[in-house]
């Protein structure tokens, strides 16, 4: 029988799970957090993790998009690992925004390789090759640093049609492909370059087609579709990466998810979460903007910030997380617009999964019927679905666990609510 271990590395947390040739988990997981990121140290804890789930065939890896690590001439990383969120003092290239949004599918934002590698330049460090941490995992795994296309594509130097580095980006920025990882999908010493994790959680809980999307917060947020061309372009505010050779994966992502409702908790500490969507929509008289981590789509504004409008004596906890999480949903509504052949929406992701009335929530602002997905570990699942594939395996469809019913009138008043919030982000652009 057929084992894969499945190693999901998310942004803060790292879980291995080993699936069945039928693409079902196995019992025996394990599961660790973090908050640093030194890079030996997440190796370890990949190690660590893997060591814990018994015998397994081979490896497949589900990794965050965007990090980075520069790496010396002996491979020693020189900094801590980058990630999208690291956006201090990052200056994107002189490059047409359009022209450079249509080839690699990306955007001139500090969340991509081509600042963070001007930054680091301006700061003295200097690397003699950039690697994802992915790639740094498999170097220290298996002993040989190369990256997919799928990882490849969510760096910012690349050309997801192309299906290779992008050469006027690297003139930009004074690199060259040699600096970079070489690009395959090939296994070493049993383990698969890793597959970005969002691409990963659309396959896991059974979201490819174009019609069918997966809404996901985990940390952050993303609305994403996946789907099977030879070519695509990418449409206005959507980023557009890729599975593998021969799916794209298409969305929007939005920076404050997960990691938004723990400043809430940290910060106002009692409010019933549970309840939340038994109250009355838009009755706290607030208009939230849920940019604390700055703005990804639309927009793609990294020096967007939060805003609380609206606030009064009478304003109260629970009023303030209502319209944070509303805020969330409405940047996933306006995602949705700019996504016109969505049929149907499947909701993962441990954030929204684990909040009943976040769901709630959503459906009443997008006005339609949300699948909860049965799956779990999506990302991880869809590591091993993948992996899987690639062997012929015939696999079972992804469970769904429930159906969540949109409420009529809410979604009337919402749609009032997001015309203010669009109010108030414009009021802000003009002063």
């Amino acid at each position: 029988m057929t084992r894969v271990a499945a190693l999901d590395v998310g942004s803060s947390s790292i879980r291995a799970l080993v699936f069945d040739e039928h693409g079902r988990a196995q019992p025996g997981d394990a599961h660790v957090t973090y908050d640093e990121f030194d890079a030996d140290k997440l190796v370890d804890a990949c190690r660590a993790v893997l060591a814990q789930v018994g015998d397994y065939d081979s490896v497949a890896v589900s990794c965050f998009w965007h990090s980075l690590v520069p790496v010396d001439d002996r491979d020693r990383p020189l900094t801590h690992v980058l990630t999208w969120r690291d956006l201090q003092g990052s200056e994107p290239p002189a490059l047409h925004g359009a022209g450079y949004h249509r080839r690699t599918g990306c955007f001139l934002h500090p969340a991509y390789w081509p600042a963070k590698i001007r930054r680091l330049a301006a700061e003295g460090v200097h690397a003699t090759r950039f690697l994802s941490f992915c790639d740094y995992l498999l170097l220290k795994l298996a002993g040989d640093a190369r990256t997919s296309v799928s990882i490849a594509s969510g760096t910012g130097l690349f050309d997801p049609n192309a299906l290779a580095w992008d050469g006027e980006t690297l003139d930009a920025i004074g690199i060259d492909a040699s600096r970079l990882p070489p690009i395959s999908g090939e296994p070493v010493l049993g383990v698969r370059p890793a597959i970005g994790d969002g691409a990963c959680s659309n396959v896991g809980a059974g979201c490819v087609g174009r019609r069918r999307a997966a809404v996901m917060i985990g940390t952050s947020g993303a609305l994403r579709v996946v789907y099977e061309a030879p070519h695509a372009e990418p449409k206005d505010g959507l980023f557009l990466y890729r599975v593998d050779e021969r799916r794209f994966c298409e969305g929007g992502a939005l920076s404050n998810g997960g990691n938004l409702y723990d400043w809430l908790m940290r910060t106002l500490r009692d409010f019933d979460a549970a309840a939340l969507a038994d109250r009355p929509a838009g009755g706290h008289g607030l208009t939230f903007l849920p940019y604390l981590g700055g703005e990804r789509s639309l927009g793609w504004d990294p020096a967007r910030r939060g805003t609380i409008a609206g606030l009064s004596f009478d304003t109260t906890s629970d009023d303030i997380v209502q319209a944070a999480l509303e805020g969330v949903c409405y940047g996933f509504a306006e995602i949705v617009g700019a996504m016109t052949e969505i049929d149907s929406f499947v909701v993962t992701g441990g954030a929204l999964l684990a909040n009943p009335s976040w769901i709630q929530i959503l459906a009443d602002v997008l006005g339609r019927t949300l699948e909860v997905s049965g799956v779990a570990e999506g990302s991880a699942r869809g590591a091993a679905v993948l992996e899987l594939e690639r062997l012929g395996l015939p696999l079972p469809e992804a469970p769904i666990a429930r159906l969540v019913e949109p409420r009529a009138d809410r979604h009337e008043i919402h749609l009032h609510a997001r015309a203010e919030q669009r109010e108030l982000i414009q009021s802000r652009e003009a002063t």
